[in-house]
């Protein structure tokens, strides 16, 4: 191979998508290109050409321009442009939309579209690289989604239960029950009524609510039982029971068998035994400690869990899940044993979570916010009710500030008294957020529509979110004010389409990826939701929910691709943080990535860019 051919090859070895071909197909190439010089001004493909060749560029600088002379990109050494006239894989030939003008002298290296073909055609990598962006957002996503070395966490629970649990007719007395739980050395126990699971009992009932009570074992054993208990399919995966058992404190899970009865059943120590190698089972070890300081040292190392997890290569989707886990563990605890110290409420309650957490999707940066609904018996002007959930606000949320999930900025939290308010007082909180949606307003209506139960009546919290959701449905002006704040959380794009970073300051040189890009998503997402209906706070989950109905379904894809890389590349920055000590954030260094992390990040904003322009087609966003 000559001298400038090698040259060549070296080139196309460090820029993508050549840098993945084989050695022995990159070898090849260069003899098969030929050499193009632009001058600076020259047209190489113009608007309504046929074009029938892949350009990469070796020097200089090429601009994209479409109708009446918009700039839309400009591309710098080591980019291609021409393939989107070009006919690879499914995607047809087609007369060029734009018009690729040199804005310096340019040295092109020229790959004819036969060779680009063949070159598809034997490497499917290649022909998803030039399929658009919205296609290459989605291939970066979902590899980062299943390559993923704790494969056991995509385990479906069918593959481990226990089939043919045991179980006893709803006639049957709890004597009866605590031998046959005896008899089959089982902790839990199913009741059925027929071929229909009508309840469970488990060894906590048996101490609880029978030997510790004096209870007559005589009595039928639906008495003490936990009626309609949560179930799931056996094609639920690990993770996801998990994460179910977790929210609902839960320790054994029933299969349905989809027709009312049950094919077996989970434990938690099953899935423990799963995942006997890995600490993320510091949950189990929360429930040991009795004071914050005790706490902080078993919730910090949730962050180093993640960190590891990140490195073995789980998906964003698992990292904020598991997190979420941690952080709830950790505020059920602290509840418990304020509960312990105050003694019993005085009245029901639900203590909820918001925003990130509320979404399940919290970061290695995420502070708290959670607020408390009060049952309608609560009295304002009762010192008993008044002293005892705020000591009890007070204990938690600065017990959660000493484990190490810090106080939030913004006072939402359940130690401020505004955010302790009765199921009325919500209704008519929310209502008027609604209704009348000033500024403040709708930051708030923002992060408590985010409203998730972890401890106490989550029935309370349950009624309060789905009478917000309801009232928020129809309300058009609502959703213009939501649209309006939507649209203001601009990607970090610059007028040539680039990523432009911050000039100065602590974060000179870098992108806030959370600002100008994951919290625009979950701003769309939120209302996306609420204009369906939909009672979904996870971001992924609302936009699933929201796709064919006030969003399209291939915008609801393109965001979810998106949110799941953007919330990747941050909390692999994040994990680099807390390996060296230091406080994770947001802020990413684009030249820290590899160039084509730098592509799927431009083409994830630029999805966002184009989701926030269509708002205003929806929604009447400059009529508000």
């Amino acid at each position: 191979m000559s001298v400038e051919l090698e040259e060549v090859r070296g080139f196309l070895a460090g820029i993508e998508p050549f840098a993945h071909l084989p050695q022995q197909e990159l070898e090849g190439l260069p003899s098969r290109m030929t050499m193009r010089y632009a001058r600076r001004g020259d047209i190489v493909v113009k608007q309504g050409e046929v074009n029938s060749t892949l350009y990469i560029i070796r020097s200089g600088a090429i601009d994209i321009a479409g109708d009446e002379g918009i700039l839309l990109d400009r591309r710098d050494a080591g980019r291609t442009f021409g393939y989107s006239t070009l006919a690879i894989g499914t995607h047809p030939a087609a007369p060029s939309r734009y018009d690729m003008i040199a804005v310096e002298d340019t040295l092109l290296l020229c790959l004819p579209a036969e060779v680009v073909t063949e070159l598809a055609e034997r490497h499917p990598d290649l022909a998803r690289y030039y399929s658009g962006q919205s296609a290459r957002i989605k291939a970066a996503a979902e590899e980062l989604r299943h390559h993923s070395s704790s494969e056991i966490l995509r385990t479906r629970v069918g593959d481990f239960m226990t089939s043919a649990p045991a179980h006893v007719d709803t006639n049957a007395t709890i004597q009866q029950a605590a031998h046959t739980m005896e008899q089959n050395k089982v902790s839990s126990l199913l009741v059925m009524d027929g071929g229909t699971l009508v309840g469970i009992v488990t060894d906590r009932d048996m101490r609880g609510r029978v030997v510790a009570c004096a209870f007559d074992v005589n009595t039928p054993v639906n008495a003490i039982m936990t009626p309609r208990p949560l179930t799931a399919a056996p094609d639920t995966l690990a993770f996801e029971a998990m994460l179910l058992m977790a929210e609902h404190r839960i320790h054994h899970l029933p299969i349905s068998d989809g027709q009312g009865g049950v094919c077996g059943i989970v434990a938690t120590a099953d899935i423990m035994r799963l995942l006997q190698d890995d600490p993320i089972y510091l949950t189990a070890d929360l429930n040991q400690r009795s004071t914050p300081e005790e706490l902080r040292e078993t919730y910090q190392s949730a962050g180093k869990v993640a960190a590891r997890f990140i490195e073995r290569g789980a998906s964003a989707e698992e990292v904020t899940g598991l997190l979420t886990v941690a952080a709830d563990a950790l505020a059920g605890r602290l509840l418990t044993l304020a509960e312990e110290q105050l003694g019993q409420p005085p009245v029901p309650y639900a203590f909820v979570v918001l925003g990130s957490q509320g979404r399940r999707g919290m970061g290695l940066a995420s502070d708290q916010d959670n607020a408390i609904i009060l049952g309608d018996d609560y009295d304002p002007s009762n010192p008993q009710h008044v002293d005892y959930f705020s000591e009890l606000s007070q204990c938690v949320c600065t017990g959660l500030d000493v484990a190490g999930q810090v106080l939030c900025p913004g006072d939402m939290m359940a130690s401020n008294p505004e955010w302790r308010k009765t199921t009325s007082e919500w209704d008519r909180t929310f209502h008027q957020w609604i209704t009348a949606p000033e500024p403040d307003a709708l930051l708030n209506a923002q992060v408590f529509f985010d409203m998730r139960a972890i401890h106490g009546d989550r029935e309370l919290a349950e009624r309060v979110h789905s009478y917000a959701v309801s009232t928020a449905k129809n309300a058009r002006r609502f959703h213009a004010h939501l649209a309006a704040l939507a649209a203001r959380r601009e990607p970090p794009l610059g007028f040539f389409r680039g990523l432009v970073v911050e000039r100065g300051g602590d974060y000179a040189n870098t992108l806030d990826v959370k600002k100008g890009g994951i919290a625009g998503i979950v701003q769309m997402a939120r209302l996306f939701a609420l204009a369906s209906g939909s009672e979904e706070v996870g971001t992924r989950q609302r936009l699933a929910a929201a796709a064919g109905d006030s969003v399209s379904e291939r915008g609801a894809s393109d965001l979810t691709d998106a949110f799941d890389f953007l919330n990747s590349i941050v909390l692999r920055h994040q994990a680099t943080h807390i390996r060296a000590g230091q406080d994770p954030d947001y802020h990413i260094d684009p030249q820290s990535l590899g160039r084509l992390d730098r592509d799927h990040l431009r083409d994830a904003f630029r999805i966002i860019k184009s989701m926030q322009d269509a708002l205003a087609t929806k929604f009447p966003v400059r009529n508000i």
